[in-house]
């Protein structure tokens, strides 16, 4: 075992904790996702999975799921974990970036649990803004929230109109040259398909032929052009990829039966399992196949700020608001035990 591998595995997700009782408002299903599930929800009125006993007695916007997590896409996110200031951590954060008291985001809003827009259509809400609210908080920060493309964010953050992302971005070789990283997630990739497929994915060779949609520039993309690579090389036919403007567009599209698989975030294909009837997960990979990674906090290399990033979202794992914002969205499984930074200086010597 590598350097690499020693590191990955010190942060590697703990088992999964049981959801804390004192959570009584949880995470949520986006209205234009519920329509496409292709029943009416009685609480929301718009189209959507069947809805539960517990559904009913839910606040507007929230959609029980199969697995018990209610998701809860209102705009006031009353369930939502704080932290309290802590001193010592709000003094390591650069003065410049400090200077006006706010920590800058960036988030891409499109996807359910991770972050996604209420029903208001305005607020965005989900785990990776939860997580971003506990970070803020510990670091004595008002956070401030922008929404991009996820095309788009490395420039912005280079740009510095962001100070960070929290948008499920996993760490890999390439970005390290530009970015730092405070992980505070594994990082799960999953494949999904309809209800009554019989396919499952482990490897290459199960999506040879397959037409499979995936995000441009992400780390799926990556496993999925390598996986094609793989299947040249021994003479068979690679997938066929397809690249959607959208999480809407790409679900309507794998519902229809226009594509076989989708290889999406692996906490939005479990939503989507738990709160439809036609939807399935067929595999899951680590996003840093053939090794792994995690999901991090991105800063611009070189900032300062990754440092006391990672040191907040620490002192959230050791007080518990950590758990209850994973177990909050159904996120417990994907948990790790500390938040180590990690800089392309480290990466590199790995």
């Amino acid at each position: 075992m590598n350097v690499t591998d020693r590191r990955i595995a010190a942060t590697r997700p703990v088992p999964p904790r049981r959801p804390s009782p004192r959570l009584a408002v949880m995470a949520a299903a986006a209205v234009g996702l519920l329509a496409l599930a292709g029943c009416s929800d009685p609480v929301t009125g718009q189209a959507g999975a069947a809805t539960s006993a517990t559904e009913a007695e839910a606040s507007p916007g929230a959609l029980t799921g199969a697995n018990g997590i209610v998701y809860d896409a209102s705009p006031e996110q009353q369930g939502r974990i704080r932290a309290e200031e802590d001193p010592e951590l709000a003094a390591l954060v650069p003065q410049d970036i400090a200077a006006d008291g706010k920590l800058t985001i960036g988030s891409t809003g499109g996807s359910v649990p991770l972050s996604f827009h209420a029903t208001d259509d305005r607020t965005v809400v989900g785990t990776e803004i939860d997580i971003a609210q506990l970070v803020a908080d510990k670091l004595g920060l008002e956070l401030e929230l922008q929404t991009t493309s996820w095309e788009n964010w490395p420039l912005k953050t280079e740009a510095g109109e962001y100070e960070a992302v929290f948008s499920n971005v996993g760490i890999n070789g390439e970005r390290v040259q530009k970015f730092d990283f405070a992980p505070y997630r594994a990082a799960y990739m999953g494949f999904e398909a309809k209800t009554e497929s019989d396919l499952a994915v482990d490897g290459a060779e199960d999506i040879s032929g397959l037409r499979v949609a995936v995000g441009s520039g992400t780390n799926q993309e990556k496993i999925l052009l390598a996986w094609n690579e793989e299947l040249e090389a021994e003479g068979k036919t690679p997938a066929e990829l397809q690249y959607y403007s959208s999480e809407a567009d790409t679900i309507l599209a794998l519902s229809s039966g226009r594509i076989d698989l989708n290889f999406a975030p692996y906490p939005s294909t479990v939503y989507r399992e738990n709160t439809r009837d036609d939807l399935k997960v067929v595999g899951k990979v680590n996003a840093g196949w053939p090794s792994e990674t995690l999901v991090a906090a991105t800063t611009l290399r070189g900032s300062g700020l990754a440092e006391p990033i990672s040191a907040a979202i620490d002192s959230a794992i050791e007080d518990g608001s950590y758990a209850e914002v994973l177990d909050r969205w159904g996120l417990g499984e994907e948990a790790v035990p500390e938040s180590e930074v990690v800089t392309a200086e480290t990466f590199q010597a790995s």
